[in-house]
């Protein structure tokens, strides 16, 4: 069996968190496999240091428009295929999702839409969450192992936000979205932080308009979902608080496969 410690952070621009020193901390963390959300960058906008980190393969999925979007997975071991998207161009052009297949398990590194903006984006994003769970659960029907992490966008329960009540008509706690992911649940995906954590005050996103992280008044919307016939693979499920850099903080998990 092999040890994975697998970090997932949403750095809010990977350009602007190589200026806070995020080589250096992933070379100090040294995760097996590390998945960026919100990259907002392409390729070609990217120094070769940060664009294929040293000991690292390198996989990006940047969106169309210029500075928005994308994500990035790196891992120390050569996945078994690499797939950028959905296979729908309404969701792909924004690039969103990065699936990359190893021995025991398929990883989904997935910058889930924010819809925040107005009733056209809440519906993007629930027509995102749809199409994503039926993905999923077409390769559970082919017996394969699923984790999936990153920036959902969405708090699950009042105890994952600092304050539930006065967000429930907000989007990113509305009882559609959070309907969504008791159904994710219901379909045999876990929680892997709420494996070993049952307590509150644990979040991934703070605001920084309002200086929130010094009060520590934010919203664990990024997550590690395990397929339940991983769950005996899970050794450990964290969220790493005091990591800067970015308004969300890394979360990760270990799994033996």
């Amino acid at each position: 069996m092999k040890s994975y410690k697998i970090l997932s952070w949403n750095v809010n621009g990977v350009r602007a968190v190589s200026k806070k020193g995020f080589l250096p901390w992933l070379e100090k963390e040294s995760p097996d496999i590390l998945c960026l959300q919100e990259t907002k960058a392409k390729p070609e906008q990217l120094n070769p240091e940060l664009l294929n980190p040293a000991g690292y393969r390198a996989f990006w999925n940047s969106a169309e428009r210029p500075g928005y979007s994308g994500v990035a997975t790196f891992s120390r071991e050569e996945p078994l295929t690499v797939k950028r998207g959905l296979g729908i161009p309404r969701f792909d052009s924004e690039g969103r999702v990065l699936e990359t297949e190893f021995a025991g398990f398929t990883l989904f590194n997935i910058y889930f839409p924010n819809g925040k903006m107005n009733a056209e984006r809440l519906k993007y994003k629930m027509d995102f969450y749809e199409e994503v769970l039926a993905y999923f659960l077409k390769l559970r029907k082919q017996d394969r192992r699923l984790v999936v992490c990153g920036d959902v966008n969405t708090a699950h329960q009042p105890i994952d936000l600092a304050r539930p009540k006065e967000n429930e008509k907000v989007s990113g706690f509305l009882p559609i979205e959070r309907a969504w992911m008791d159904k994710l649940v219901s379909k045999g995906f876990i929680d892997s932080f709420r494996v070993f954590n049952q307590g509150g005050g644990y979040y991934t996103w703070w605001d920084t308009m309002t200086r929130a992280r010094e009060r520590n008044v934010g919203w664990r919307i990024d997550y590690f979902f395990i397929t339940e016939d991983l769950r005996p693979n899970l050794k450990a499920a964290f969220i790493l608080s005091e990591v800067m850099g970015s308004d969300h903080c890394p979360a990760g998990l270990e799994l033996k496969v």
